[in-house]
This record gives structure tokens, C-alpha cells and sequence, in this order.
């Protein structure tokens, strides 16, 4: 009976470890849903848990099946992302972006994958101060938007024909304080 208990108390600081180890990842874990082998737990001394060597060097196969458990890329929340003299809007078909002095868009979903990065092509048009005079029509840049959410914060990077023009770093549910030119 003791020992049941022991193998028991193994399994679970097991399952808590591997749970602590996955909320600690920015990334997604799968978890596998196969009963764990008690033999690997005989040798453990009472409050401790051995691994056993097959999790450590996991075969080809065992790659092979984790590299298929990967998602496909979901499509960025709507919702309000908040930096410094940048906010950007997701939208269900898009983005829209502000600058002090500047505005962009995105049109279609902004994909993001298993690690939380995304790449999406964009327009960037800048602003003037005072009224925009007759006949002045909008210039647009194309730009490319490279980012990486985890959690409430993302990375922007915004670059225009291979070279970064700004780099922002925004908070979801923020909104950023902008001083439009006027």
C-alpha cells in the first residue's frame, strides 16, 4: 500500500512539474494524454521523481508526432494595443493603426502562429499639420509589420523596403496617449 502511495505521489509532482513547465513557456505545450509508465518511478527516492531517459532523448518518431500536434496559425483577437505615440486596433478584417503624425492600415486577418509571431504587409501615410489642402491626395508606403505576442504585451517592428523604421512595444487594453500634428 505504501508503495502505491509513492508511485502515486510521483506521478502527480510529475504532472505539477510539467504543468509548472508550461505556464512558465510563451508558447503552447501539448500535452500528452498517454498513462504514464510507473516503472519509471521505482527507482525514485520518497519526495523525489526520476525521469525516466526516453523523455530526456525523445525518438525521431516522438518528434515526429509533437511536430503534427502543433497548431495552425489563429487569427489576432480584436481589441485595442497601446504604446508609446502608437495604438493599434485589430479588427475582424484588419488593423488600423495611429502615430502622432502618421496612420496605417491592414487589410485582412492578422495570422498568428504556434510561438505568437506574425508578419502582415500594411500602407503607411504620413500627416501634416493644418488642413489638408484641395487636391492632396493620400501617399501610401507599403510597409511590412513583424510582431510577437505573449500574453497582454506584443512586439512591433515596422519596416519599410527592408530597412526598420520603429520598433514599439504595446500593451492589450491600453490606450496610448497621441499628440496629433494640428
Amino acid at each position: 500500500m505504501q508503495r502505491k502511495r509513492m508511485k502515486a505521489l510521483a506521478a502527480l509532482q510529475l504532472a505539477a512539474l510539467q504543468l509548472f513547465a508550461a505556464l512558465a513557456c510563451a508558447a503552447p505545450v501539448a500535452v500528452s494524454h498517454a498513462p504514464i509508465d510507473a516503472r519509471a518511478f521505482d527507482a525514485a527516492s520518497p519526495g523525489s521523481a526520476s525521469i525516466a531517459s526516453s523523455s530526456l532523448n525523445p525518438s525521431s518518431a516522438q518528434r515526429r508526432r509533437r511536430a503534427r500536434r502543433r497548431r495552425a496559425a489563429d487569427a489576432l483577437m480584436p481589441g485595442v494595443w497601446g504604446g508609446d505615440h502608437i495604438r493599434l486596433e485589430v479588427t475582424d478584417g484588419g488593423a488600423a493603426i495611429e502615430y502622432d503624425c502618421a496612420h496605417a492600415t491592414v487589410e485582412g486577418k492578422i495570422l498568428v502562429d504556434a510561438a505568437g509571431r506574425f508578419s502582415v504587409a500594411g500602407t503607411y501615410y504620413r500627416e501634416h499639420g493644418g488642413p489638408v489642402r484641395e487636391g492632396e491626395a493620400p501617399n501610401g508606403q507599403r510597409i511590412r509589420l513583424d510582431g510577437r505576442v505573449g500574453g497582454s504585451l506584443m512586439t512591433l517592428k515596422v519596416s519599410r523596403a527592408g530597412r526598420t523604421l520603429d520598433t514599439h512595444t504595446l500593451t492589450r487594453d491600453r490606450e496610448a496617449q497621441l499628440f496629433k500634428c494640428r
